[in-house]
């Protein structure tokens, strides 16, 4: 889309661009007309031979369906056929739908780029004329800078403030496009030449000046972000000695709490001593008990254990026995079904043949009306044939006297015309116009 845009940019401009001697561009252009084109009619074989095989695909299907027997490989070969239409199909209708989704959303990102120059058409049209010599700021109430701030953002602030703010009086769009443009070119002369392309509303002097304004705010921003690195530097260091003073006294602080909580240690140690005693006790009891316990809960467990392998023992038996019999019930219904089926695949299969054989003489029968209504059409063509040769050669054999001056003399037509209308002209009539032979009366 950058690429887009700037073609779109530069053919708007092709006429200035012939006054400068810029020949390059409409080439350009034209070389990029000849890629689309050709991008085109690539899109459009590839639709083709899409559709070709698909219709292919579905000829051949159809090929397959006349005067056949239904065979098994006959339905094979139909379902893979069929199978390979419906994935051509399916693959040609998925390539369509992202195809259409790209465009679409191509299409919505140039009607915001058109939207964004109309914007930026209607703000120069609304934009102040500014002094040419030095770009000057729009009248904004800005606070006084601090007197505590370093000189150098000091001085960045001032020169922001007194030269245009942040673009330098420049509309933003033209400030991108102006560093984008010198960026690429890393800031050598060179750079004017594509910048007038896209700063048409702009001067090479303009441009010059904007270019001196942009070098002095990277100074300025240079020496401001050393000075705001020295400044952070001394808040660490003044952090730094700040904590410092802080752990001293902090420290001080817990040798007095050790000196005060020292005299008490021995009592309470005494005390947790005595209290570790009783709960070793206590817990001992309490070992004893749970062991009593556990015991009883094994034996029950190890009874109800017993218990439940016998019944289950008798379950699994139960379950056997069932499974035997209704394997036995399957493998009976199975061999029914299967004969069953085999009945009906016999009685499916004469019923075919006698439907083919009426097929084919429904056919035979069709061919043979067809080759009647074939012979009587003739039959009719020659007898008409015959008829008009006859009618020709009555009229061929028939007696006229030879009158030459018959060729020569006016018909009543053109005597009831000239009564009205009178002669047109003099001198001899060169030619006379007479009605056209029929082709099947020609060389009689």
């Amino acid at each position: 889309m950058r690429r887009i845009e700037k073609l779109e940019k530069e053919r708007t401009l092709s006429v200035q661009c012939r006054k400068n001697g810029w020949t390059d561009v409409s080439g350009e252009l034209g070389e990029y007309d000849r890629v689309l084109e050709d991008e085109r009619n690539a899109d459009k074989m590839n639709l083709q031979q899409q559709l070709v095989k698909i219709h292919n695909g579905v000829m051949r299907f159809q090929r397959q369906l006349i005067d056949v027997k239904p065979t098994p490989e006959l339905i094979e070969r139909l379902k893979k056929i069929m199978s390979e239409v419906e994935i051509s199909i399916n693959t040609f209708k998925e390539e369509q739908c992202s195809r259409f989704e790209a465009l679409q959303k191509e299409e919505r990102t140039c009607r915001q780029e058109i939207t964004a120059y109309e914007k930026k058409i209607e703000n120069w049209s609304l934009a102040s004329k500014s002094n040419p010599k030095l770009p000057t700021a729009p009248t904004v109430k800005t606070k006084p800078p601090d007197r505590d701030l370093p000189p150098e953002v000091r001085a960045l602030e001032a020169f922001l403030q007194r030269t245009g703010g942040s673009y330098g009086g420049w509309d933003p769009y033209d400030h991108q496009a102006f560093l984008k443009v010198w960026t690429k070119h890393s800031g050598q002369p060179a750079y004017r030449r594509e910048a007038k392309l896209y700063l048409p509303g702009k001067t090479l002097e303009e441009i010059e000046q904007h270019e001196d304004w942009h070098q002095e705010r990277i100074y300025l921003q240079d020496r401001n972000r050393e000075a705001i690195q020295r400044w952070k530097a001394c808040k660490h260091q003044e952090r730094q000695t700040r904590i410092q003073s802080q752990e001293e006294a902090e420290s001080r602080e817990r040798e007095a709490k050790s000196q005060a909580q020292q005299h008490t240690t021995e009592e309470e140690k005494r005390q947790m001593a005595r209290q570790l005693e009783e709960w070793r006790e206590e817990r001992r009891r309490k070992e004893e008990q749970e062991e009593e316990q556990r015991l009883a809960e094994e034996t029950q467990k190890r009874r109800r254990a017993k218990e439940e392998r016998r019944r289950q023992l008798e379950v699994k038996l139960t379950i056997e026995e069932q499974l035997r019999l209704r394997r036995e019930e399957e493998e009976e219904q199975g061999r029914r079904r299967r004969e069953e089926e085999q009945r009906e695949m016999d009685e499916r299969r004469r019923e075919a043949t006698k439907g083919i054989k009426r097929f084919n003489e429904r056919d035979l029968h069709r061919l043979e009306e067809k080759l009647q209504e074939k012979q009587q059409r003739e039959k009719e063509e020659e007898e008409r044939q015959r008829r008009i040769a006859v009618k020709l050669k009555e009229k061929v054999d028939g007696h006229v006297s030879r009158d030459p001056s018959r060729l020569t003399r006016p018909t009543k037509g053109w005597d009831e015309r000239m009564k009205h209308i009178g002669p047109s002209g003099e001198g001899p009539l060169l030619q006379m116009f007479h009605r056209a032979v029929p082709t099947w009366r020609q060389g009689l």
